[in-house]
Parts: C-alpha cells; structure tokens; sequence
C-alpha cells in the first residue's frame, strides 16, 4: 500500500488541509469532475482526483468516507472550499499535474480504482 504522503511527493502536490492523515495508507483511488459519480463510486481509503473546486465536493466527500480530494491543474480553489476542508480536517491536495498524467502517475505505483459491479 501507499501512504498518503508518498503520493505528495510523487505528484508534487501541496497540502491545503488534512495534514494529520499524511501517513494513512490509500487504498484505491478515482477520478471524477461529477458529484454524482463521487458519491456512486467512493469507497472509505479512497482519494479521487478531481477538477472540481466547489465546497459541494468536501460535503459530499465527508458522506462517503473519502479519505481525500487531490485538485488537479494547479487549480484556483474557493477560499471557501478550502477553509470547509479544514474545519472538517478533510485532506485536500493540490498538484500542477493534469487528471490524465496523474492517474498514470498513480496507476504505475500499483494503486487501482475500486471497479464497482465487479
């Protein structure tokens, strides 16, 4: 398994919030800019990469045990979503890298998606 501060390092990302669950091991891990499909596919050890900046995606995170939201594109977040993840010690990262790059960044560790209705 790969813990949450090897995939930090391994996508240059910066931490905006939940920096106590650094050394939690990830389990699966998704990509996703639709709440709905967020909420579908979630799974508890779960992070999802996403595109989505608004603070709907920490409150429908926080219902399904997420264990995070990796923003991609270096992405302007809103201060509100932001100020929402740490109230809540959600973990929220932020890389330059683009959805396509990180997932392959991700895949390559060895970390897979939770295929649901498998």
């Amino acid at each position: 398994m790969i813990k949450v501060r090897d995939i930090v390092a391994l996508l240059e990302a910066e931490v905006l919030s939940g920096e106590s669950k650094l050394d939690e091991e990830v389990k699966s891990v998704g990509a996703s800019d639709m709440i709905s499909d967020i909420l579908a596919l979630t799974q508890p050890g779960m992070m999802v990469l996403t595109g989505y900046t608004y603070p709907q995606v920490i409150r429908t995170a926080l219902v399904t045990d997420l264990l995070g939201l990796i923003v991609v594109r270096g992405k302007n977040i809103a201060p509100e979503t932001i100020a929402y993840a740490r109230e809540n010690d959600f973990l929220l990262l932020r890389t330059r890298s683009y959805l396509y790059s990180s997932c392959g960044k991700l895949y390559a560790t060895g970390l897979r998606g939770s295929d649901v209705g498998k």
